[in-house]
């Protein structure tokens, strides 16, 4: 969970670690935002709470890395359109770029962006390691499938 990730984060920094963060998050015109996962969640793009702005838009109030694990100065932020944290990013080059040829991977949701992030990476040979208390879903039945899958 979120203490496991803050630690994670620290750790990584103490030991000067490039770190990148994730965040799913779409353009304000919904330009990068494919038709099917829109028509998959309706939601995206709109307002359902004034105080978080809009759902999924960059720079929206409710689109942000909470406090405990956010990137401080000299870190990447990556908002990425999909699940993986590949697609449409740049990251591999980003990675390529400063060497990293294996991850940590922390984040929510274990079974849809964190699994998918690692999958991408493995096929991309890139070799990960699943930090399980530093990950965690909505239902402990997903994470606990998920991290089995790892295995």
């Amino acid at each position: 969970g979120l203490p496991g990730a803050a630690a994670v984060l620290a750790g990584a920094r103490a030991a000067g670690i490039p770190v990148f963060h994730t965040l799913e998050a779409h353009k304000p015109d919904l330009s990068d935002c494919p038709p099917t996962k829109r028509r998959r969640c309706t939601a995206i793009g709109q307002t359902i709470d004034k105080s978080l702005g809009r759902v999924l838009i960059a720079g929206e109030p409710g689109n942000e890395i909470v406090d405990e694990v956010r990137p401080i100065a000299g870190e990447t932020s990556i908002h990425k359109p999909g699940k993986g944290s590949f697609y449409a990013t740049g990251f591999e080059q980003m990675l390529a770029d400063k060497g990293v040829t294996h991850l940590l991977v922390t984040g929510v949701t274990t079974e849809v962006c964190v699994q998918t992030t690692v999958r991408e990476a493995n096929d991309r040979g890139i070799e990960c390691l699943v930090v399980t208390d530093a990950t965690e879903s909505y239902f402990p039945q997903f994470k606990e499938s998920a991290l089995k899958m790892f295995v």
